[in-house]
């Protein structure tokens, strides 16, 4: 096995959520992803250890082959379709969703609260707000149908008690609200950030801290986040990026778009 590099500045925090969060897809599993670090993460674990694992663009596009320093800046961009299995109108694709057929979505966001409901919107007062965001886009039919992967920075101001909109909705208010809410599957699954890996606890559906990042404290992961972590009773800590992982990165990326 390879060395793993030294954790000191020898990787970005991007390249960090990216091959944290590759490593949590399976070969032949059928991803949703997005642009940015959900597709550096996909392809990755397509290079590395997963050949047979399915991307799909909320564009339409299935199974494409993505050409290093090509990456494509919208799930709507020709180069998305290289040599891909199939294109498909966007409400087709959105309907693969709907039937069961993906198992896993992956995004990314502004805010997410301690249920894992998503804001991508707008951040203040829906009457007046400090900032505008690109929107859902896809991303509430996403969340709405499969288990997601969110990656994200650490910071308190992103990691809140409450979302000032509910885009993409996690597990609503916990419990089994979801289910009550006309969402009967999938949810919230993995947060990936700089700093942990964290799941939803089985009963509450409130985040819980799994893994830490090497370096990181218990204590740095709650004082980052604006409500109460539950951690797992035996934190794991996380195997930094491996050379060879970092190499596909940077040859997938190698003018720093996503992971600079």
């Amino acid at each position: 096995m390879t060395k793993p590099i030294p954790p000191t500045a020898a990787y970005t925090t991007s390249e960090l959520l990216a091959v944290m969060a590759s490593r949590l897809l399976k070969d032949g599993q059928i991803v949703f992803a997005g642009i940015g670090i959900p597709l550096l993460a996909a392809t990755l674990a397509q290079r590395n250890f997963a050949p047979h694992l399915t991307i799909l663009f909320e564009g339409g596009t299935i199974g494409p082959f993505i050409v290093p320093g090509e990456l494509p800046p919208s799930t709507n961009e020709q180069r998305c379709t290289r040599r891909s299995n199939m294109v498909l109108p966007i409400t087709d694709v959105l309907l693969l969703l709907q039937r069961g057929y993906v198992d896993l979505g992956f995004m990314g966001g502004a805010q997410i609260d301690r249920f894992g409901n998503l804001n991508s919107s707008f951040i203040g007062s829906a009457d007046n707000p400090t900032t505008r965001l690109p929107g859902s886009g896809g991303g509430n039919d996403i969340s709405s149908l499969t288990n997601m992967i969110v990656a994200m920075k650490h910071e308190r101001r992103r990691f809140v008690a409450d979302v000032d909109f509910l885009t993409s909705p996690g597990w609503i208010r916990g419990g089994r609200t979801r289910a009550e809410s006309g969402l009967p599957q999938g949810g919230m699954w993995r947060v990936v950030t700089d700093l942990a890996v964290m799941g939803f606890d089985e009963d509450t559906r409130q985040m819980k801290v799994l893994v830490l990042q090497q370096g990181a404290t218990r204590e740095q992961v709650q004082d980052n986040t604006g409500f109460e972590l539950l951690f797992a009773d035996k934190l794991e800590t996380a195997e930094p990026p491996r050379k060879e992982e970092l190499e596909v990165l940077r040859h997938l990326d190698p003018d720093r778009l996503y992971t600079a």
